[in-house]
């Protein structure tokens, strides 16, 4: 079975058509300026050429449209008919308290994905989009709601309880919901697979690192506490976002510059991090480079980083009471061999120990440990879009 996995944005949506049976990826693309003008398509085959569709797109359902036209394109299509689509996947940031999993969409999913908007106000409100647009031009398909924040949903409640006035949560339900659940999920699999045990035997820490980062303890197949929070602002310091701060910080902030709500949001998502600290980028890579070249902000700002990455592999394997893998994923896990090696350095008390030359790679499939490590260290690629299809494929295929 074909499924499309959709994933949309304010004004961009990306996709994949994938092939479930195999897991194979058929084609992939990517719609960017929805109702901007200059809107465009970049449609890519698997092993084809990217093809550059400049078309007007006023809507997340003209550009459902383009991407069904591009796939089903005698000349560069990948099907001939959307018959071949067996059911569309879709990538929904928030499911607050209401989804534990994946589900089919119907108008009561619809309503509960636009009562999380609140709690999501950057995210769902696309992702409701995405779907409306694929039941108006595919009607008679099946759309499936995959959550990033189910998977977290067997955290108990003393990590996703804050010590607030309970009210607050029986109210707004605010709490930890944990986000990234569908990559932690997916490299928690591969995990188990390269380990050659079930997951349901195995404890793991997941560290999703990338511009924004979150770090996951999986006991026994299950979530049960993660670095984000009730946004995704809290956990270790990222690309723009703080990460954890004393929440006085604010208080004071907004007294001494005299700033609004909104202008600390802005400066705690937006302008903090990394990016703050070191005053540089957002970008590991140019922090790289300039601390490589004697700037000791960027170094600093590197050197913060791993800290709080390495105390949350250190606290989540005490709460599990033990550690069988380190799993790195995402854009810094998978393609940063010295942000890797920083980050376990110091945690050979614990079985961690990594081999420099093993540590060299980006990007693929691997177990970094030294034969003599007690817990494996592994870089896997993460891949949401195939996770998102085989939950789509579990629920409708069968």
């Amino acid at each position: 079975m074909n499924i499309l996995v959709i994933n949309a944005g304010s004004s961009s949506l990306k996709y994949q058509l994938i092939d479930a049976d195999n897991k194979n990826l058929i084609s992939k693309g990517f719609c960017e300026r929805i109702g901007i003008e200059g809107s465009q398509l970049k449609h890519q085959p698997k092993d084809g050429d990217v093809v550059v569709i400049k078309s007007v797109m006023k809507s997340h359902a003209d550009a459902i449209k383009l991407v069904i036209d591009s796939l089903i394109d005698p000349n560069h299509g990948v099907i001939s008919s959307t018959d071949e689509i067996g059911a569309v996947g879709h990538r929904v940031v928030h499911g607050g308290e209401y989804f534990k999993k994946s589900v089919i969409i119907n108008e009561d999913v619809k309503k509960a994905i636009e009562a999380c908007v609140e709690l999501a106000p950057l995210h769902n409100p696309p992702n409701l989009i995405g779907i409306n647009a694929c039941e108006h031009v595919m009607p008679k398909i099946k759309q499936v709601a995959v959550f990033d924040t189910a998977f977290h949903q067997t955290i108990p409640y003393e990590a996703y309880m804050y010590a607030i006035p309970y009210e607050y949560y029986e109210k707004y339900k605010i709490r930890k919901y944990g986000f990234h659940g569908t990559s932690h999920k997916y490299v928690a699999q591969r995990a188990a697979k390269m380990l050659g045990k079930p997951l349901e035997q195995l404890k793991l820490v997941t560290l999703h690192l990338g511009n924004g980062s979150s770090v996951t303890a999986i006991n026994h197949g299950k979530s049960v506490d993660t670095s984000m929070g009730f946004t995704p602002l809290a956990g270790v310091p990222m690309g723009t976002r703080s990460g954890d701060i004393d929440p006085a910080i604010v208080f004071f902030l907004i007294e001494k510059e005299h700033l609004s709500i909104e202008e600390i949001s802005d400066i705690l998502n937006k302008h903090s991090g990394v990016c703050g600290l070191s005053g540089v980028s957002s970008d590991f890579r140019d922090l790289e480079d300039a601390a490589n070249n004697g700037n000791k902000r960027a170094e600093i700002a590197q050197d913060i980083f791993a800290y709080n990455v390495r105390k949350y592999i250190g606290t989540y394997s005490a709460i599990m009471g033990g550690l069988d893998a380190v799993v790195f994923t995402a854009g810094i896990g998978e393609n940063n061999s010295q942000m890797r090696s920083v980050i376990v350095n110091g945690l050979t008390y614990k079985g961690i120990k990594i081999d420099p030359e093993k540590n060299k790679l980006r990007g693929v499939e691997a177990d970094i440990s030294t034969s003599e490590a007690s817990v494996r260290t592994l870089v896997i690629p993460t891949n949401e879009e195939l996770m998102i299809a085989m939950d789509t494929f579990e629920l409708v295929g069968k």
